[in-house]
């Protein structure tokens, strides 16, 4: 049974941004809310902070583990941890590749490795994965990290049958342009700015991008999503979160032939 409280949640990223506002919304739910952070500065006043760095597996156990000891439990986790890099496919390093890989991919891979033995003992649980609408639908320049979030998709996709039968729900949220610090903190590949070949069409469709993302949804908006799936007795699989005009790309990219939709995408963001 659950406690009276609520549920014992853990959201990783949880220091700003689609993280922190799932934090405090649910916290405000009345739910036990555990957020991470690699470096967390403070405790905040809705939830508890803990180390945790994605990329290390140790990190990751000694965070989970915490929980444990203090609560017995772990009813949700929501998987939110993640970064951008910006840059040309041919401009990005092996080493750029693996570092984002490892964050927004195995990081998740890492987090549900630790959760899901108490999870499937429990006979119940909520593995919520922060996926993208870049998840759905590449764009140019953002290539490794359409990547990482094609991955996430399908890699939630198969552990979602996988875990059924144990009680366990998985789902993927795919917010689109959303105002967080996201866009500061993308990084641009070390070539991005060096390579003479794909420089200026960069420079265009970043601009694009920034732009939409500072004129996208608030992070609360992601939030109420999230709290929404974690009442919900049979949550479905996939929640597309942002503009109304990104939602419907995703269908049509399904309803027309791939070549005008490949060159729809191209004229939006200005790649010639």
């Amino acid at each position: 049974m659950v406690k009276e409280k609520g549920k014992v949640i853990l959201v990783t990223g949880a220091s700003s941004g689609i993280g922190q506002a799932c934090a405090i919304a649910l916290a405000q739910q009345g739910h036990r809310v555990y957020g991470t952070s690699r470096r967390p500065r403070h405790a905040e006043a809705d939830f508890t902070m803990l180390p945790m760095d994605v990329t290390d597996a140790a990190s990751v156990q000694a965070a989970v583990q915490t929980l444990l000891n203090r609560e017995g439990r772990i009813d949700v986790v929501v998987n939110n941890a993640g970064f951008g890099y910006g840059g040309a496919v041919e401009d990005t390093s092996i080493e750029e590749a693996q570092a984002i890989l490892d964050t927004n991919f195995l990081g998740v891979l890492r987090v549900c490795h630790a959760v899901l033995p108490t999870m499937r003992a429990q006979a119940s649980g909520t593995i919520i994965n922060v996926s993208s609408i870049g998840g759905m639908i590449a764009l140019p320049f953002q290539g490794l990290y359409s990547a990482s979030k094609y991955a996430l998709e399908g890699v939630s996709e198969a552990l979602r049958m996988e875990v059924k039968r144990f009680g366990i729900h998985v789902v993927l949220v795919e917010p689109g342009d959303t105002r967080t610090q996201f866009t500061a903190n993308r990084r641009n590949t070390r070539g991005a700015d060096e390579n003479p070949v794909y420089r200026e069409a960069y420079r265009r469709t970043l601009a694009r991008i920034e732009a939409d993302e500072r004129n996208g949804v608030p992070p609360e908006t992601v939030a109420r999503t999230v709290t929404k799936i974690v009442a919900a007795p049979q949550p479905r699989v996939h929640y597309l979160v942002g503009p109304f005009h990104q939602k419907l790309a995703v269908l049509v990219k399904h309803l027309v032939p791939a070549g005008l939709f490949e060159r729809i995408v191209m004229l939006v963001y200005g790649v010639k």
